[in-house]
């Protein structure tokens, strides 16, 4: 077991979290079903993250990686570049994660016990039935909170084009069936980054999908929108995409903190050509690279208010954002296809309060905060950007942003350890697909949070859905933390 000290971090952070920083504060929790939920450190591996000091009371505990061992499946690996998950309480009082193992192309079944220690490992959709396509974020339907599921949808983005398609699936299907996914045609193929479908009180006996385009080609990413006036049909609806204004806005046109009119068009293709083609003829906004998304939670006003992501890039920077920025955008009540559009944080403003925005990727929402997650490309040109993938806090009742934590694992003992190295061009690690679990687990405040290990590769980890090859599957590892105390 690799153990690795507590050491100081950089100025205005805390301590490196270890491994075994937390085990002796582990958090028990009375659950249903006279179960106890012990939240504490599981993994051998730690949890390479520092805490800003203004959260220094949160509790961080690695529960799962890449190199750890499952007593009820010693074969399984906790794959390359995990990514989007979603969990449910099973009625034993165990949990079932599905979880996005995004270089691997597949999508894994992770079974937690009643203490919430990961006991089980399988893929449930494999790289065969993907065609090779990176399963990257994913959002759990249930009927609580959609009217309709349970059902797990799950973006194709990078890989085998033009397999680029939402897949729906079954979260307790047969790991025997892995070689077999449902697509949704109906929801066009993109550049898949998500596909969210809002609550269910948004817009009554309406199901309504927000598909997330991670694209910097001429026609952007897209921001687009499924619907279909029937509750649960995932198959029959129409897909839209969103122009701002009269469709000759473009992205850096935008002024922060400025409303504007948008309105939903409806597109005919749905094949991945055709679909840009007529999305930069029907004057669809091109965004640079669309992220993730999602929705307010709280009242029935909340859930058509979205948040999304775009992370920038440096190709088309001319016209479109290059470090990343997040959009509000509130539908109108009586219908989904028009709203208003704000920029609200803007990385490219290196004067603005996101002047250190380098890529945000991944949001999370909740009644009062959203979490914006960052995937760093890498850009060396402004000091500002010089970081390891950040936590934010978004207030969305004040505007205040704040950096939660940040990826902390180019450490002399890390690197001694192999788990990074000092010069290696992957050395920024990615933060990723977080969710809220509070209600699943009953204790306030706690999140699920991925750390996507670039630098740290093993050919242990290669191949792990057993489908493929070593050629189309990749080494790096992945890190599961909980992570405990931050406010919603």
């Amino acid at each position: 077991m690799k153990t690795i000290s507590k050491i100081l971090a950089l100025t205005g952070f805390l301590s490196f979290i270890s491994c075994d920083s937390d085990d002796n504060n582990a958090v028990n929790i009375s659950g249903d079903n006279n179960s106890v939920i012990e939240l504490k450190n599981h993994s051998t591996t730690p949890a390479f993250v520092t805490k800003q000091s203004e959260f220094s009371d949160l509790k961080i505990y690695s529960i799962l990686s890449s190199e750890d061992t499952l007593s009820e499946s010693p074969n399984f690996v906790y794959g390359s570049m995990a990514d989007g998950c979603g969990l449910l309480r099973n009625n034993d009082g165990t949990f079932t994660l599905i979880n996005n193992i995004e270089a691997d192309y597949s999508i894994a079944r992770i079974t937690l016990d009643a203490t919430f220690k990961p006991i089980k490992g399988e893929y449930i959709v494999n790289s065969e039935a993907t065609g090779n396509t990176a399963q990257c974020s994913g959002s759990l339907v249930t009927p609580e909170e959609h009217g309709f599921g349970p059902v797990y949808l799950s973006g194709g983005e990078w890989g085998a084009m033009p397999t680029n398609n939402v897949f729906m699936v079954d979260p307790y299907k047969s790991a025997a069936d892995a070689s077999v996914a449902e697509v949704l045609p109906a929801m066009g193929q993109w550049t898949i980054e998500n596909a969210v479908p809002l609550h269910k009180d948004a817009f009554s006996g309406k199901t309504i999908v927000m598909i997330g385009d991670d694209s910097r080609g001429d026609a952007g990413g897209q921001l687009a929108m499924y619907v279909s006036n029937t509750v649960g049909d995932l198959h029959g609806g129409n897909l839209y995409g969103m122009k701002v204004g009269d469709g000759t806005i473009t992205d850096n046109d935008l002024i922060t903190g400025t409303e504007y009119n948008v309105e939903f068009v409806q597109l005919e293709q749905t094949t991945y050509n055709e679909l840009n083609a007529e999305s930069i003829s029907k004057g669809v906004m091109a965004f640079n690279r669309v992220e993730d998304i999602d929705y307010r939670k709280g009242s029935e006003a909340a859930y058509r208010e979205i948040y999304f992501n775009a992370t920038g890039h440096s190709s088309n920077a001319d016209t479109r954002t290059k470090y990343g920025r997040t959009y509000k955008l509130v539908l109108d009540e009586n219908n989904p296809l028009v709203g208003k559009l704000t920029l609200v944080l803007n990385g490219d403003d290196l004067a603005g309060k996101a002047k250190t925005f380098h890529s945000p990727d991944n949001i999370l929402v909740t009644e009062n905060y959203a979490y914006i997650q960052e995937d760093p490309n890498g850009y060396v040109d402004d000091m500002v950007k010089q970081h390891d993938a950040y936590l934010y806090q978004y207030d969305l009742n004040t505007g205040a942003l704040k950096v939660v934590l940040e990826s902390a694992h180019r450490t002399v003992e890390a690197v001694d350890n192999g788990y990074a190295s000092f010069d290696d061009r992957w050395g920024k690690w990615e933060l990723t697909g977080m969710i809220d679990i509070s209600d699943i687990i009953n204790e306030p405040n706690t999140f699920l949070l991925i750390q996507q290990a670039h630098s740290w590769k093993s050919d242990n980890f290669l191949n792990p859905d057993g489908a493929g090859t070593d050629a189309n599957s990749n080494n790096e590892g992945s890190i599961l933390l909980v992570v405990k105390g931050l406010a919603r």
